[in-house]
Parts: structure tokens; sequence; C-alpha cells
């Protein structure tokens, strides 16, 4: 049996008269004072300067070049002949070409770049079937209802992979020509472009056993917009089909801003030409001109880049740091003004 307290009354309920429950531990109450405040407020804005100057200099150091190819060059040819739906699934091939002025040493990273499309639209992000993407078999026949309307063709057949994000992959492809003296194709690495984690865990195919991937995904469909079946995406590695396919799963993660770019490739730097980067000169630039921008009065581009250990050209963290950097110095330096005339005098201050 428990252990009945010998109070009662009204003070039964009063806690013990303890330093603890009585509040009445030592405590350290700081003094603010201008002598402690003030060279705070240096002190944090010379280290958000430090970090800003760092940083900035840190992001000039990347190479970038952007080439908009939405109506460049005989891309106009194409960028019209997208216009009209009814050649939606004709193929169309434009060059663009351009120079390089400066080595870009290092590894070298190919993006593709789209504006003005929302895939952060909520009902655009749930359009999609998760459980069918990591490969379960009841799901690949029969699909989210998310994915409605892409979730059936018009024949009654379940689309894999269902929803408006597959649907609406971007299609376009790249093949980029270096016209030096030795007039080489240059070498991209298409696989190993995407995510760990959505590579080996939140995609995968269904088991197939010893069956080949077209009899896996038989009796399914394709999404209406695509040209060629799941199964069917790389011709070039057999490994890199089906839901695992390296280019629909950088698509299938969202951007959070309508202007984003994603991975396209990287420089394979085992050919002479390229083993120290991309080398200064003239480019064309092949492009197989498939995804319409005109509805959503959008743009493509291709981007180049190299990369340091802060990522690529991005200069909104160090201008964030000397903004605050800035205003920081600025509260300090009218705080010491005032702490000047008035603080010193108590009266002074009092009135």
């Amino acid at each position: 049996m428990g252990k009945v307290k010998d109070k009662c009354g009204p003070l039964a309920r009063r806690p013990d008269n303890s330093a603890f429950k009585q509040q009445r531990l030592p405590a350290w109450s700081p003094m603010l004072t201008a002598n402690t405040v003030l060279p705070f407020f240096y002190f944090m804005a010379l280290l958000c300067m430090f970090l800003g100057v760092w940083l900035l200099l840190t992001v000039q150091g990347t190479q970038e070049l952007k080439l908009d190819y939405t109506e460049a060059g005989t891309c106009i040819t194409c960028f019209e002949m997208r216009k009209n739906v009814s050649k939606a699934a004709d193929t169309c091939k434009c060059t663009l070409e351009f120079q390089i002025g400066e080595t870009f040493k290092g590894d070298v990273f190919f993006y593709y770049g789209l504006q003005n499309f929302h895939q952060n639209l909520r009902r655009y992000m749930d359009s999609r079937d998760d459980g069918q993407m990591v490969g379960r078999k009841n799901k690949l026949k029969n699909p989210s209802t998310y994915c409605t309307p892409f979730k059936t063709n018009q024949d009654g057949l379940p689309i894999a992979p269902c929803g408006a994000v597959a649907n609406s992959i971007f299609n376009d492809s790249f093949t980029l020509h270096y016209l030096g003296t030795s007039g080489s194709v240059v070498p991209l690495l298409r696989t190993g472009i995407s995510w760990y984690t959505d590579k080996n865990i939140k995609y995968r195919n269904p088991a197939n056993g010893s069956m080949p991937l077209a009899q896996v995904f038989e009796g399914t469909a394709q999404p209406p917009y695509w040209h060629k079946p799941v199964y069917e995406l790389d011709t070039h590695s057999p490994n890199n089909n089906g839901f695992i396919n390296d280019d629909l799963i950088v698509w299938m993660r969202e951007a959070a801003f309508p202007n984003f770019k994603k991975l396209y490739g990287v420089l394979h730097r085992g050919d002479k030409t390229f083993t120290k980067g991309l080398p200064a000169g003239n480019y064309r630039l092949n492009v197989s001109y498939n995804f319409p921008v005109q509805y959503f009065r959008g743009r493509k581009e291709v981007v180049l880049t190299t990369l340091t250990w802060f990522g690529g050209q991005n200069h909104f963290l160090p201008v964030a740091y000397l903004v605050t950097s800035c205003l920081i110095l600025l509260v300090a330096v009218i705080l010491t003004v005032v702490w000047f005339k008035f603080g010193k005098n108590e009266r002074k201050m009092q009135e």
C-alpha cells in the first residue's frame, strides 16, 4: 500500500519547502549594458560580413553558361511546330552553336532548365502513385485514384507510371559536339545522376524474376504524352529502364519554384580531349525538340556549370549574409551614437 500523507486541510497541496520547489536556486541574471551589448553587435556584423565575402568568392569561383534555346537558331521552326497539337508526335530536331571562352575545369554538369513551370502545384504533386513507383504489383494494374485523369487510357488499360507528374516528363534530348581539332561528340554520363535513396529505395521495378521487363509491364499502357513505354526509356542501358530510369526519377522529384533546372548528365572525363574538363572553343548543340512550352508561356534552356563544395552558382546565401551584416552594423552604429549622446549622462537618459 502507498504511504499516506499526514498533511490535511487547505495547506495539503502546498509544495515542499525546498530551494527547488520554492524557486530559491541561484540564478544568473545578466545586466545588459552598452559595454556588453555593443561589442556583441559589432562582432556579429563582422562575422556575417566574413561569411558573406567568403561564400561570395566561393560562388564566383564556379563557371556557368546558360543557353536559352526556346526560339534560338533553327529551334524557332520547332517552336512554331509545337504550337500545333496535331503534330505533337512528329519529330523535330534543331541545332544551336555557341562558344566557350574559357576552359571549364574539372567536373562539368549538364542541366536542362524550365521557366514558369509550376511543379509545386498541389494537385499536380498529388497526381502520382508512390505505391506503383515502388514496385508493388497490386498497384501496377490498379493505380491510385489520385492519378485521375491519367489513371487509365481510352481502352481502359492502367497507365504505368500514372499521374500528371510522370505524364509531363521533360522529353527533349541533347547531343553536344565539340568543334575543335578533334571534332568529337562530348561524352556525357547519363546514369547515376539521381539520388541514391531514390534509385535504390523510393523507386523500384516490380519483381520480375527472370522475365524481361516488357512482360512485367504487359497489360499496362504508357502515359498519353510519352513517345515510348516505360520499359524502353533507355535503349543503351537495359538496367536503366522502368521505374528506375534516372531521367524519370530526376523529373519525379518536384521543384519548389517555377523556374528550375534538373540534371541531365555529367561530363565523362575518360576521353583524352576532356580529361581536364570542357575545353574552350566552339560547340554545337543538337536538340531533339519535343517538350512544348507555349501553353504555359515558359522558356527552355541548357546550363553548363562547374560545382564547388558550396554547390552551383547561387548568390542568395552570400548576399543574405552581407545584407544581414549591414543591418546589424547599422543598428550597432545607431546604438553607439545614442549611448554617447545620452547613455553617459543618467539624467539625460531619464529625461
